[in-house]
């Protein structure tokens, strides 16, 4: 039986809680933790019951312990942060957004290639069970020839300019935190788009409030894609085929139900995507999976996508006039 992966965790904020969380309840093995301070550390693994804390991320990713860390860091930190658990010789989940830029991306893939190591996008939506059923559904035809793809993600957040969500040198906006869920969503179903045709409006911060996003695939297929930072949507999500359609219930990038309809509107299947915790657990068990199988890529979101997806976000930005200080684009 193969040895089960010791994981550390990165970061010690909301997100970090809720994998951590999910990891424990469903049997993973989360030996460490790490922070900036070691009051921050120690204060999470008490609240976990972690067995080691460490005062620093370069301590985190010595500890020879560890197997595996979750980067949990803000988006403008993770290539920094996943570069120093993967030159450390670990394997790495790194939460999304998964980079920048697709430069950083490229790198980050690069480095865990060339070290034999799994580096992994946290985009747990990827492996939530209707999300599974859904592919497999496609892939057998059930719905045709997908024909539209239609997504929101908008959600009522702080207003405070000092908030993540609204500061440019935390990587803000809605984009880069709320709508890399549909684009990765029409990258799943659909792939890369041939054409891209995105507009915004902007906070007084100069990131991105509100984006639409239309994504072509020739002559066969459109998505339709919107997100929003500081307005409450339904967060529901369609997939139209020549032979049927999918239409994925709130909220339909966490565990949720769906329901398919024929090709003359009648119901021919309800799933329900129940799970026990937040569903983020998944991710964490495919890592494991490529580990055990001496892989580092697999088919449900590879690398190379990931790299893909940072493509397509990066001409998104470039249309809207999205721009980052650290990215040294005004």
């Amino acid at each position: 039986m193969a040895k089960q992966v010791a994981w550390g965790i990165l970061g010690t904020g909301w997100i970090a809680g809720l994998q951590t969380s999910d990891l424990i309840e469903h049997g993973h093995n989360v030996v460490a933790v790490g922070s900036r301070t070691a009051e921050s550390a120690t204060t999470f693994a008490a609240e976990y019951g972690i067995p080691t804390a460490h005062g620093s991320y370069e301590d985190l990713v010595a500890d020879p312990n560890v197997d595996a860390i979750y980067v949990a860091s803000p988006h403008p930190f993770h290539e920094e942060h996943a570069l120093l658990a993967l030159n450390a010789g670990k394997h790495v989940l790194v939460e999304k957004v998964f980079t920048m830029n697709a430069a950083q991306a490229e790198t980050l893939v690069s480095r865990a290639s060339e070290l034999n190591l799994v580096v992994l996008e946290a985009m747990w939506t990827r492996y939530l069970p209707h999300m599974v059923r859904i592919r497999q559904l496609i892939a057998e035809g059930a719905l045709g020839t997908i024909r539209s793809v239609i997504a929101d993600h908008n959600q009522n957040l702080p207003s405070d300019p000092l908030h993540r969500i609204n500061n440019p040198l935390l990587g803000g906006g809605a984009l880069l935190d709320l709508g890399i869920y549909p684009v990765s969503f029409a990258h799943d179903i659909l792939g890369a788009p041939s054409s891209i045709v995105a507009v915004a409006t902007k906070t007084g911060t100069d990131v991105d409030r509100q984006t639409s996003m239309i994504f072509s695939y020739g002559t066969e297929a459109q998505a339709v894609l919107q997100t929003t930072l500081d307005l409450a949507g339904p967060t529901r999500a369609v997939i139209v085929g020549t032979e049927g359609r999918i239409e994925i219930a709130e909220t339909w990038y966490a565990p949720t139900t769906y329901t398919r309809f024929d090709g003359q509107g009648n119901v021919v299947e309800e799933f329900d995507g129940t799970v026990t915790g937040r569903g983020m657990q998944f991710q964490a068990a495919e890592l494991e999976r490529l580990v055990a199988a001496g892989e580092i890529a697999n088919d449900i979101l590879s690398p190379a996508e990931s790299i893909e997806i940072m493509h397509t976000l990066d001409e998104i930005r470039r249309q809207i006039g999205l721009t980052y200080p650290m990215l040294d684009e005004g």
